[in-house]
């Protein structure tokens, strides 16, 4: 089987093949270099973000880079199934309740809504033949790479909220999360939509306390909403304004995937 992975970058190339990856030069900002991917794939992984903020003009709630990569996609030889790394953020703010994929989206930001978008035409790809599936994702840690775990923020003594104030934050291991994908890509039922999310169901705030105790630093400081709203970044506060537990049974029972890191706390120790 021939893995080939799409970069922008040339100089990223010979790390590709290194790994036994073909390269292929291209950009999902520039459609035109996307033709050679027409009919060369059978089985394809997107795993792009949207654009960031102020992309898109009046369309800023689009993702032109899934649309884009889709319409390549129908030209000729449509693969045979897809993946979509999606966010849990197209859920919004379900008030900590216990959240299956059968719940209806409700993205409160620019960034979760241009996930809908790209979602949606996910699922136009597969009305036309294309076995697609969409990962919902939470947050992603790995302590074997750089910035993957919350030590850097607990140095910077950055706050979390007061309990009463508090929401519920959903991770995934950066391992267990390819495990997922690859079950998705060859197991995944059509349009069918999966949270990609361990067992743990856990505060924000109980979550830095926990990495905190681990690593050996101080627990942040908690504050009331009222304060974090002076201290924190806006994308830090669109974070800690939704809560929600992510309901895994279908990732594990339709894709099969045994986690090996079901706790926060397991995957956290080897950072």
């Amino acid at each position: 089987m021939r893995v080939l992975a799409l970069t922008s970058s040339p100089d990223r190339r010979p790390g590709l093949r290194a790994l036994g990856v073909h390269p292929l030069l291209g950009n999902l900002d520039n459609v035109g270099s996307l033709r050679r991917l027409a009919g060369v794939a059978t089985r394809v992984m997107h795993l792009a973000p949207p654009p960031g903020e102020g992309a898109g003009g009046d369309a800023w709630w689009q993702d032109p880079r899934t649309v884009a990569l889709v319409r390549v996609l129908r030209l000729r030889g449509k693969p045979v199934s897809l993946v979509y790394a999606s966010t849990s953020g197209v859920y919004g703010d379900c008030q900590g309740a216990l959240v299956a994929e059968t719940r209806a989206v409700n993205p409160a930001t620019p960034r979760a809504q241009r996930r809908v978008n790209a979602e949606r035409a996910m699922r136009h790809l597969g009305r036309a033949g294309v076995r697609a599936s969409v990962l919902r994702i939470p947050g992603i840690y790995a302590p074997d790479r750089e910035g993957g775990t919350p030590r850097a923020r607990l140095q910077r003594g950055t706050p979390v909220l007061v309990n009463e104030d508090d929401v519920y934050t959903n991770h995934i291991h950066a391992d267990d999360l390819a495990r997922a994908c690859l079950a998705a890509l060859w197991r995944g039922r059509p349009q069918r939509v999966y949270n990609a999310s361990d067992s743990t169901h856990m505060k924000m705030g109980d979550y830095f306390d926990l990495a905190a105790d681990l690593y050996g630093l101080p627990r942040p400081p908690r504050v009331p909403r009222s304060a974090a709203r002076e201290q924190l970044s806006l994308m830090l506060l669109s974070f800690m304004g939704e809560s929600r537990r992510l309901d895994n049974q279908r990732m594990r029972k339709e894709l099969g995937v045994r986690l090996r890191y079901p706790d926060v706390a397991l995957g956290l120790r080897g950072g």
